[in-house]
C-alpha cells in the first residue's frame, strides 16, 4: 500500500492501517531509538510512545511526500528519545575535560561494521552519544542541537569533538589495528 493512502487510513483510525504503518517502520525506527538509549526495553517503550504521538498528530499532519513524511516521523521519534533522556538522566554527565584528546589521523569509523559501531556508540556517555547522534546521524545543526538540549552551540560543538575523540579511543582499544584496516 502506498504511504499516502496508509497515512490517510491511519487518520481515520483504521487499526489495520496503523498496524501496517507500525509494521513497516518499527524496525528502522527501533534502530534509531536504540542509538540514543542503551537499554533495549527503554528503546521499545520510546518507540511505542513515539508511534502513539505519530498517530495522535496525524489528523493535523499534511502529507507532502513520502520523504517528508518519513522525516517527520523520525523527528517525532528523536524528540521522544530526547524527552525520555531528559526525564531519566542529565545530558552532560561527563565534564568536557574528562575525555582524552586523541590525535587526528585516519577516520576510525572507516570500515567498521554497523553492529560494531552501534556497540561503541552505546558506550559513550549520554551527552556525547546524544550530540553525536543528532549531528552525525540525524544531521541537525549545532544551533538546532543547542535548542533541543538547552545547551550552548559551543557546548554542542565541544561535546561532538569529545564524542569523536572518545569513539576513536574506544575503537582503537576494542579493535586493535582497526585504523590500519582499509575497505574498498
Amino acid at each position: 500500500m502506498e504511504l499516502a493512502q496508509l497515512i490517510e487510513d491511519c487518520r481515520h483510525e483504521r487499526r489495520s492501517a496503523q498496524k501496517a504503518l507500525y509494521g513497516h517502520f518499527a524496525r528502522p525506527f527501533f534502530g534509531l531509538c536504540r542509538r540514543y538509549l542503551k537499554n533495549e526495553s527503554e528503546a521499545e517503550e520510546v518507540l511505542q510512545n513515539g508511534f502513539v504521538n505519530i498517530f495522535a498528530a496525524l489528523p493535523r499532519f499534511e502529507y507532502i511526500s513520502e520523504a517528508a513524511t518519513v522525516g517527520w516521523m523520525k523527528r517525532v521519534l528523536v524528540n521522544e528519545c530526547l524527552q525520555h533522556l531528559r526525564r531519566s538522566t542529565s545530558f552532560l554527565q561527563v565534564g568536557l575535560e574528562e575525555a582524552a584528546e586523541v590525535p587526528g589521523g585516519e577516520d576510525p569509523l572507516e570500515g567498521l561494521e554497523a553492529a560494531e559501531l552501534l556497540r561503541t556508540i552505546l558506550q559513550l556517555p549520554t551527552g556525547y552519544r546524544t550530540v553525536f547522534n543528532l549531528y552525525v546521524l540525524e544531521q541537525y545543526s549545532h544551533k538546532e542541537i543547542a535548542a533541543l538540549l538547552g545547551i550552548s552551540e559551543g557546548t554542542s560543538k565541544s561535546q561532538l569533538s569529545k564524542a569523536r575523540a572518545l569513539l576513536q579511543q574506544l575503537i582503537t582499544q576494542a579493535y586493535p589495528g582497526h585504523g590500519l584496516r582499509k575497505t574498498r
